[in-house]
C-alpha cells in the first residue's frame, strides 16, 4: 500500500526518519533493535505487499430469523440530546510469509462505519509481529514452515485457544475467522482447540495474536529448530 499517502508522510518519530531516508530497509532490523512501530507508514513501506482483512463482530436481523454477519458492530448510548451511536471494527493483515497484526478501531458520528474501518487497519499494522512457522507435527516432519514449530496457547479475556502443529495437507482446521489471521500470517496447516467464550470474536483473534507473541519468546534448541525448519518471519 505504499501510495500517494507514503510519498505525501512526514515522518514524526526517529524511527520514521531512518526508515524514510533509507538507513532501515526491513522490518525485521526493526524487531531486531526491539524498537516500537508508531507510525503506519512505516510499514507500508517495508511490508508493501501486505493484505487485510475484516472481522464479522457485527450483526444485523437477517431474513427469516438468524443474525447477518457485519464487519462493523453498532453500540448506542443515551445523552441529552438522544442516542449517540458508535461504530467499532476489527481488521487483521498479514503479508502471508511470517508477518501478521490486529487491530481495533472506533468511530463516531457521519462517516463512521469507514472511519473505524479505516482506524482498524492503521492499528493492525501498529502492532504487526513476526509470527514463528515451522513442521513440529511428528506425522510430518518436513522441517518447512507450513505450520508452527510446536504446541502453544494464547489468551484474551475469556478466551483460550490452544495452537497444535498439523501434518502437512491437513489444512487450517480452525474458525473461518481464525483462518482469515493465520492465512494472513503464512500457515497452511494448524489444529485449534478453544476454550469460553469464543463467540466474543475480538478475544477470539487476539488470542491467536497473543498466541504468536508467546511463540517468538520460546528458547528453541539449535537441534530443535534445524528439525523443525522453525523459522521467524519472511523465509
Amino acid at each position: 500500500m505504499a501510495d500517494k499517502q507514503t510519498e505525501d508522510w512526514t515522518p514524526k518519530t526517529e524511527l520514521g526518519k531512518e526508515v524514510a531516508e533509507g538507513k532501515i530497509t526491513s522490518v525485521e532490523e526493526i524487531f531486531q533493535q526491539g524498537r516500537k512501530i508508531m507510525e503506519p507508514e512505516i510499514v507500508d513501506i517495508l511490508l508493501p505487499n501486505l493484505d487485510h482483512e475484516l472481522i464479522l463482530i457485527g450483526g444485523s436481523p437477517g431474513k427469516g430469523g438468524g443474525i447477518r454477519r457485519t464487519p462493523a458492530k453498532r453500540t448506542a448510548k443515551m445523552h441529552k440530546s438522544g442516542r449517540k451511536y458508535k461504530m467499532t471494527a476489527f481488521a487483521v493483515i498479514g503479508n502471508k510469509n511470517g508477518y501478521a497484526g490486529v487491530g481495533k478501531g472506533q468511530a463516531t458520528g457521519s462517516g463512521a462505519f469507514r472511519t473505524a474501518i479505516q482506524k482498524s487497519i492503521k492499528n493492525s499494522k501498529l502492532n504487526i509481529i513476526p509470527v514463528m512457522r515451522g513442521c513440529g507435527s511428528w506425522e510430518c516432519e518436513c522441517a518447512s514452515p507450513h505450520s508452527i514449530p510446536t504446541e502453544i496457547e494464547g489468551k484474551s479475556g475469556s478466551v483460550r485457544i490452544r495452537l497444535k502443529p498439523a501434518p502437512r495437507g491437513a489444512g487450517l482446521v480452525v474458525s473461518d475467522e481464525v483462518k482469515k489471521l493465520m492465512e494472513l500470517a503464512g500457515i497452511e496447516d494448524c489444529w485449534a482447540k478453544t476454550f469460553g467464550e469464543t463467540r466474543t470474536r475480538i478475544n477470539l483473534l487476539k488470542s491467536v495474536y497473543n498466541a504468536f507473541k508467546k511463540l517468538n519468546q520460546l528458547k528453541i534448541k539449535e537441534e530443535f529448530k534445524e528439525k523443525s525448519g522453525a523459522t521467524v518471519g519472511e523465509e
